[in-house]
């Protein structure tokens, strides 16, 4: 094998992949990238085994093609402290990586190709096509929501749910819920549900742009495949049941108030500095016009701050995680948010003034 590329060619698609190689792994192979050279074509491919990602970029010349496998950081690290535009010349000898480029030389340890795994391809039974911008809000608006290490192992990912004319994504961790849904020109029938784990979501996303360009999705019972671009990714499903979002969502708050989402962040953002460290809980006193925050801890330190609020009805006081309602403000696009209300121990629901495409249920705490 014998070709050479340049830095930038080689860069953009090698971080992408190397952010799918885990540091720490059971097989030795799996911290490497495979590299596949023929014509003028170069594919990288990283994978952990649950999520693959197959990157492809031009070759300035090709000499000799083949395969090889590589430390997948190791050669990013190279890469990015070479200079720009720097021409880089790869070479196998004698069962290793050779890495010319001006004056320098990097030699690479290498590992059999025959050892790299690949997500088998199984068969695909719906294809269909979404806009790049349409699913990156998706999965923006939501994915702060999915679950950790949760042991209900299905909560550690996203639901992904595609009915004919609309996309919907779905992430919770038990204390919160974000929906969000939007119009799309497909047809699928039946409607489909998958569960996308936590790092297939993230590193999908990375693919994705604001951009109308198309992103093509090929789901099988086990798997979602991706095309963007230059780039496809797989990642193996999540195996279990969702719980029924539609069940969680409140329905029949009378108390609705709407506030400067801006302002409201901040406000909880520095009485948060003065809640309980491991709790994170602030309390939540709304009046008519007003709606008072207030923190403290054990130390007896307090916080209070006061924010004027478009509401008219009766007071109500209610304690939350205060993480969990500014992961909300984060995400929510208007410059006004809408909070919906009935008791001191019922779910609040948050949305754009007057709905939107996405709702957010937080659960409160006894404080």
């Amino acid at each position: 094998m014998k070709f050479s590329i340049t830095r930038e060619a080689l860069l953009r698609p090698l971080a992408l992949v190397a952010g799918v190689v885990e540091r720490r792994q059971t097989l030795p192979v799996l911290s490497n990238v495979l590299i596949q050279v023929d014509q003028n074509e170069v594919a990288l491919t990283g994978t952990d085994l649950e999520v693959e990602l197959i990157g492809r970029t031009a070759a300035s010349q090709v000499d000799v093609p083949g395969a090889v496998t590589v430390p997948a950081r190791k050669l990013m690290d190279i890469c990015k402290s070479l200079p720009d535009q720097a021409e880089l010349q790869f070479s196998l000898e004698d069962g290793r990586a050779v890495l010319r480029s001006g004056r320098s030389r990097f030699t690479l340890s290498t590992l059999p190709v025959a050892e790299f795994p690949n997500i088998e391809d199984s068969a695909g039974d719906v294809e269909l096509s979404l806009p790049r911008g349409t699913l990156k809000h998706l999965i923006d608006a939501t994915s702060f929501a999915m679950a950790q290490q949760d042991v209900r192992y299905y909560l550690n990912g996203m639901l992904l749910e595609l009915r004919s004319n609309l996309v919907r994504t779905v992430a919770t961790d038990g204390h919160r819920l974000a929906v969000c849904s939007r119009p799309a020109e497909i047809e699928v029938e039946p409607a489909r549900k998958l569960i996308v784990p936590r790092k297939g979501v993230l590193e999908l996303v990375r693919l994705l742009d604001d951009s109308d360009e198309p992103v093509t999705l090929t789901l099988s019972a086990s798997h979602v495949r991706a095309h963007t671009g230059d780039f496809t990714f797989t990642s193996k499903l999540v195996d279990g049941k969702f719980p029924d979002y539609e069940r969680v969502v409140p329905r029949g708050g009378d108390k609705v108030f709407i506030a400067e989402r801006a302002e409201l962040r901040q406000v909880l953002s520095r009485t948060s500095i003065l809640s309980n460290e491991k709790y994170r809980g602030v309390r939540l006193h709304l009046q008519e016009g007003n709606l008072q925050v207030m923190a403290n801890n054990p130390e007896q330190e307090e916080a209070e701050e006061n924010v004027a609020v478009e509401y008219g009805g009766d007071s109500l006081e209610i304690g939350f995680n205060v993480g969990y309602l500014i992961d909300v403000l984060g995400v929510i696009g208007e410059d006004r948010v809408q909070m919906t209300l009935a008791d001191s121990n019922s779910s609040a629901l948050m949305e754009e003034p007057g709905g939107g495409d996405a709702l957010y249920v937080v659960m409160p705490m006894r404080l």
